[in-house]
């Protein structure tokens, strides 16, 4: 029912005729359920309903789960304890700085389970700027955002007693109810890994005087009617209303004080008299936030698709940073406790993002992109430590050192806001040290990875996967340092950036854990996950040398051979050998489903894949391998993705896939062709220049590249650079339902390797 509502809303906007009706309406198109359909044993996004404003510092969500439960919205459920402001990355990381709002009728009741609400999807719409949900007991909640608060709204049912609880969630927290000036301010302290006695505060305006009011406390669920103040563990509020009334509340926080979070409320919230005006204002951003892209095609259900994982790809990573007085940013640091003037962003973990969302970030938004690296340097000298995981402060979490590759893209594509030479001087500390926090915070093993050239396994766990990405890590810090000729860095990460031959075993074909005396793990299977590698198996794990696929061809015997073996991914089955899992994880589960082998795109070790055969003279493969993941594993609804989306990553992958490129060796200035979704394609950049990717007799059918043309001149390169698309001009080709293949053979046609150009 949702989606047949959904897809016929799209229809209606299509409708009302011209591009521009089309470009203001485009918000329309995206359902924020997309992918809430998640549970630990399978997710399909593992999202909850998102409303935000593009990269906002706070976003807020209907909360399905119980507080503290990273599960914070699943769609099989059906009731809502609480509506709440939300920061989190995954389930699986919990969340932070949360406190929820939830409307009870008749009689006060407190506690999260009991005060639940039974819902109905039919009766709920999600997209961006607004949210509604029409509760079974009558009572209607909306709700539109700003980048730090939101507007709600609460319908009471007629003749019913109206109240509205205040939960402080898992943490410790601070409320106070001011009735005379019908508001509620306070704070909360809840997550993990904080700095010195962190805050969230935060300011409610009601627009309604209270009747009755008073505090309570989570643990036990003891009220204290009349008391105006609480403070420590699971400390809420409650208000009562007057019957039935209909009342609106303007919220914001601030991390920095509590006078900031009234700042923050007057300059987002202080104009909107109404739901509808703050509605309107953010109806109107996220239109124009979603016409830098224009898709024109045939299919609704591909536009819903596209824009439904364009709004995802434009939530993380989050501004952290806040405006003072006079207009200036600056934020309270979680890495060091203190305020610092400037801007900061959060809550991504770069072993997903790395690979797709920044490099899209850095083609649409270039001017958030120079603050973000810049920033990064920023979190080095508050922390010690560049960041790789974090939430918001540094966690460390899954492998690598990706915070070079987000600062060797950024110089590749001439967004240069940075002192490389800074930036170098991080990486190789962090290239030769371990951090006190996770794996990716610093390196697991790199003594070993700089003495013997791989990481030892068993001695750590996931060595082989380390090994790989600290190579392709060490190539970028090299083609940084090439950039600016930094010897002494090229002399440091040159030959490290080869260390991926140290764990191909020629017999297998693949990559394998290797021990410290150089012997190869025994009793190979490529279905088996982990061990040597992270969430993964062989199979997935043999392509990750993003820096030097020409060097990977070798080893594997040449083109034929390289072909031979993608072509093997896909039709080798679909079976499993837990290995040291000792059970079946998600994404094993999500592979099985998808049945297209070994294929495992719910996860990112793979996800670039599919786009190799242009480095082979195989790139018609690479065409017809991309639209079939996008139309097989995508799509706008809550069953939306085939894994976890994780911060962004996922849904950017088909973001630029749609488009007809991939950047499958971020820290260069290339994309890889793929095969473009849509007939048309208009991006409009910031520098207000229009790239145009033209697609003539695009279908599902006609998914080859027969011939293209880039500014009306024949273009047979497997490539195109950032350069290229960021000045403007129409990249057009000519699809075909048979492949082409005679075109992109030539060495010159094929994407970067760095082999090749040494």
């Amino acid at each position: 029912m949702l989606k047949k509502l959904f897809f016929t809303g799209c229809m209606a906007v299509v409708a009302a005729g011209s591009l521009l009706a089309q470009t203001r309406q485009l918000v329309q198109y995206v359902n924020t359920l997309q992918g809430t359909n998640s549970v630990h044993e399978l997710t399909r996004g593992n999202t909850y309903p998102t409303t935000a404003l593009p990269f906002g510092m706070h976003t807020w969500t209907a909360q399905t789960g119980r507080n503290g439960d990273g599960w914070k919205y699943q769609y099989s459920k059906n009731t809502i304890r609480g509506f709440q402001q939300a920061h989190q990355c995954s389930s699986w990381t919990n969340d932070y700085a949360v406190f929820s709002l939830m409307p009870v009728v008749d009689n006060l009741v407190v506690n999260e389970h009991d005060r639940a609400a039974v819902f109905r999807h039919e009766k709920e719409i999600a997209q961006p700027h607004y949210y509604k949900v029409e509760l079974e007991n009558d009572i209607t909640t909306e709700m539109s955002p700003t980048e730090r608060g939101v507007h709600l709204r609460f319908r009471f049912p007629e003749g019913h007693k109206s109240f509205l609880v205040l939960d402080g969630y898992t943490g410790l927290s601070g409320v106070e109810i001011h009735p005379a000036q019908n508001s509620i301010t306070g704070y909360v302290n809840n997550g993990r890994g904080f700095q010195k006695g962190w805050k969230s505060f935060f300011v409610i305006r009601f627009d309604r005087p209270f009747t009755a009011f008073g505090t309570w406390e989570n643990r036990t669920d003891s009220i204290s009617a009349g008391n105006e103040k609480a403070e420590g563990p699971g400390r809420g509020a409650y208000i009562r209303f007057a019957d039935g009334v209909t009342v609106q509340a303007k919220v914001a926080s601030s991390y920095i004080s509590p006078g900031q979070a009234v700042r923050n409320l007057e300059s987002e919230l202080g104009a909107d008299q109404t739901l509808e005006a703050t509605r309107e204002k953010a109806e109107k951003i996220w239109n124009e936030h979603l016409s830098k892209i224009l898709v024109e095609g045939d299919s609704e259900e591909d536009k819903a698709t596209f824009y439904s994982c364009f709004f995802r790809a434009s939530l993380f990573a989050r501004k952290f940073y806040e405006l003072d007085q006079a207009g200036n940013p600056y934020y309270f640091s979680p890495y060091d406790g203190t305020v610092h003037k400037g801007y900061l962003f959060t809550d991504t973990g770069f072993w997903d993002t790395f690979r797709a969302q920044f490099p899209l970030n850095a083609l649409l938004h270039p001017a958030m992109h120079s603050r973000y690296v810049s920033a990064l340097l920023d979190a080095q000298e508050q922390c010690g430590w560049l960041p790789s995981w974090s939430f918001p402060n540094e966690q460390g979490s899954m492998i690598g050192n990706h915070a070079i590759s987000l600062l060797a893209d950024a110089w590749a594509k001439g967004i240069r806001t940075f002192d490389p030479l800074k930036a170098l001087d991080a990486y190789a500390h962090e290239a030769n040290h371990k951090g006190p926090w996770g794996p990716a915070n610093g390196r697991d093993g790199y003594k070993e990875y700089n003495e013997m050239g791989y990481v030892p396994y068993p001695k750590y766990r996931e060595a082989t996967a380390k090994t790989l990405e600290y190579a392709y890590d060490d190539f970028c810090g090299y083609y940084l340092a090439k950039a600016i000729g930094s010897k002494k860095y090229m002399d440091l990460f040159g030959p490290r950036m080869f260390n991926y031959k140290n764990v191909y075993e020629p017999g297998s074909g693949f990559m394998l854990g290797k021990d410290t005396d150089g012997n190869w793990v025994k009793n190979f299977d490529p279905t088996e996950w982990g061990g040597p590698y992270t969430e993964g198996n062989a199979w997935h794990w043999v392509w990750s040398v993003f820096q030097d696929i020409a060097g990977l061809k070798e080893l594997l015997g040449g083109d034929q051979r390289f072909t031979a073996k993608l072509d093997s991914v896909f039709s080798v089955p679909n079976t499993v050998n837990v290995g040291t899992y000792g059970g079946l994880i998600h994404e094993m589960t999500e592979m099985v489903m998808a049945d297209m082998g070994q294929y495992a795109h719910g996860n990112q070790p793979i996800q670039h894949m599919v786009y190799l055969y242009n480095y082979a003279n195989e790139p018609w493969k690479a065409q017809y391998h991309v639209r079939e993941v996008m139309k097989r594993l995508y799509n706008a609804s809550e069953n939306g993705y085939p894994g976890d989306e994780d911060q962004g990553q996922t849904s950017s992958w088909f973001v630029l896939s749609a488009l007809g490129f991939y950047s499958v060796t971020p820290g260069t200035n290339e994309y890889v062709i793929g095969s473009p979704l849509f007939r048309k394609t208009t991006i409009t950049l910031e520098n207000g220049k229009q790239f145009v990717i033209e697609a003539q007799h695009n279908s599902a059918q006609n998914v080859y590249i027969s011939q293209a043309l880039l500014n009306g001149k024949p273009y047979s390169k497997n490539f195109i650079t950032y350069q290229d698309l960021v000045k403007g001009g129409h990249l057009s080709f000519m699809m075909s339902g048979t492949p082409n293949k005679k075109r992109g053979l030539n060495k010159t046609d094929q994407p970067f390797s760095v082999s090749r150009g040494l």
